[in-house]
């Protein structure tokens, strides 16, 4: 990649950048005219980036950094990286669409929790990355920005929600990136783009952007990166209990800012596969994710197929429920404006129609649900110490398909349903890993996902880092567009 005249700074890792800058080995007007100049390059490739503020804004900001540090004043491991925020989350006085022509020129006043933690570690925010309209499905193109594209096919989606994120960080836009994650959007868009992705524990990272703050817990925020250990940096910001929500966790998110090393010999990993073959799955991603087990195997874990004991037929009726009662709490008033509902994409008035037609017993008949699954789960943890699955049932498709509509020879009815493997990891609340799996023949990569014990957030982390040592798949292989 340096033969393509690539500059270092963007190669190195998140915390090496970090030190050099905390070090003043390098500039952070350098840092930043760096990536300023490498986005313009590359980012139309995949269309990762968008609301992109203004070069002199952002070098202006870079010298208050370099002055800073000049004072002996540091803000945190953070300080003069260039950031780029999911669109979903509020950015003061930068826009913020959610994808949607609704809010084409909403500029919020505040900042999200988590924008003011990253902010406050001195981060400098550059824009937002891409997302699909609310949200909504795990393929990220919306009307106001068009789609982002794998950055290892850009003929492909990079996956979503969190996808311009995704593609970002492999094309090396960003040094670090923030996503969040209701069915998978943390997971898939990682495994297509062979980064690394995080969904915490439920009430990790505290949220307050939504008007609900007790009953909305399906989907929560957390981070992505090139490696392990600069996620769990990037974590250490993002996570710890605030009173604006009050089912956040209180723990400090200091300890995942420690050391990852660990030792895993005689730790058990079940494998739940295709769930005894009742998801379907493309082919290939099955026997690609059990490949991995060899990298498992060789740092001390045991891996065994393993029966879930819970049908997964409630799961995903549990699923349906919950989220079309919650997209029609969020849209429902939007939808009851007819002027408005004309701008709604399909798959949004299909959740809000449907979640308007649900009765308060048939919301907590799924709720319960949910528990029982948090139940059966914990139940697995006696015996397993994390658990397996693939991160897609698809490698990343076309990316003007806006969904797939059927997996070898299986028809998805639903725009969602072919990411049903998220739905497990989701439900339960627990901690979930991407980790990337490898590349199928056609060069597209898929990942793994690893489940944890509740709020075993660390422990998470650590197993993904010990795998990362031995399989390095970002390390061995780069975005083929880098080198165009």
């Amino acid at each position: 990649m340096n033969s393509n005249n690539i500059s270092e700074l963007v190669l190195l890792q998140a915390h090496a950048l970090a030190d050099r800058i905390r070090l003043r080995q390098v500039s952070c007007r350098e840092v930043m005219q760096t990536y300023l100049a490498h986005i313009e390059r590359f980012n139309p490739q995949v269309n990762a980036l968008i609301s992109l503020q203004a070069p002199d804004v952002l070098l202006a900001q870079a010298d208050a950094r370099d002055a800073e540090l000049a004072r002996g004043e540091y803000r945190g491991w953070m300080h003069g990286l260039p950031h780029a925020i999911k669109d979903l989350s509020l950015t003061q006085g930068i826009r913020t669409t959610l994808g949607s022509p609704l809010f084409k020129d909403f500029i919020p006043e505040r900042d999200g929790i988590m924008v003011e933690r990253i902010k406050a570690a001195g981060a400098i925010i550059i824009g937002k990355t891409n997302t699909p309209e609310f949200g909504l499905g795990s393929q990220s193109y919306n009307p106001l920005f068009g789609a982002t594209a794998c950055a290892f096919d850009p003929s492909k989606t990079a996956g979503g929600s969190s996808g311009g994120a995704a593609a970002a960080l492999a094309m090396h836009l960003v040094p670090v990136a923030d996503g969040s994650d209701m069915m998978g959007s943390l997971r898939n868009p990682a495994a297509f783009n062979n980064i690394f992705g995080f969904r915490p524990s439920q009430g990790r990272v505290p949220f307050d952007d939504s008007a609900d703050l007790f009953f909305d817990q399906l989907g929560y925020e957390g981070p992505m990166a090139r490696s392990v250990r600069d996620a769990a940096l990037l974590l250490s910001v993002q996570a710890g209990g605030d009173a604006r929500a009050p089912l956040s966790i209180s723990e400090s998110g200091e300890a995942f800012a420690a050391p990852l090393e660990r030792d895993f010999k005689g730790t058990r990993l079940g494998w739940l596969g295709d769930f005894n073959g009742y998801l379907p799955m493309e082919r290939g991603v099955l026997s690609l994710c059990e490949k991995t087990f060899a990298d498992f195997e060789s740092i001390g874990c045991q891996v065994e197929s393993v029966e879930p004991g819970f049908a997964p037929e409630r799961l995903w009726s549990s699923w349906r429920t919950l989220r079309h009662w919650m997209v029609a709490g969020s849209l429902g008033v939007t939808y009851a404006d007819p002027q408005k509902r004309a701008l709604l994409k399909p798959e949004a008035i299909w959740e809000v129609e449907n979640g308007l037609k649900l009765s308060a017993s048939e919301v907590f008949a799924a709720s319960a649900v949910r528990s029982d699954w948090y139940r059966a789960i914990s139940r697995l943890f006696e015996r397993y110490d994390y658990l397996l699955l693939p991160s897609a049932q698809v490698f990343p498709f076309d990316k003007t398909q806006p969904w797939p509509t059927s997996i070898e020879g299986v028809s998805m009815d639903t725009y969602h349903r072919w990411m049903e493997v998220v739905i497990p990891g989701t439900l339960s609340g627990c901690p979930v890993a991407n980790v990337q799996a490898g590349f199928n023949s056609n060069g597209l990569p898929m990942g793994l996902q690893i489940i944890g014990r509740h709020q075993a957030d660390f422990a998470v982390l650590q197993l993904a880092h010990a795998y990362e040592q031995v399989s390095r798949w970002f390390e061995r292989c780069p975005s083929p567009l880098l080198g165009q």
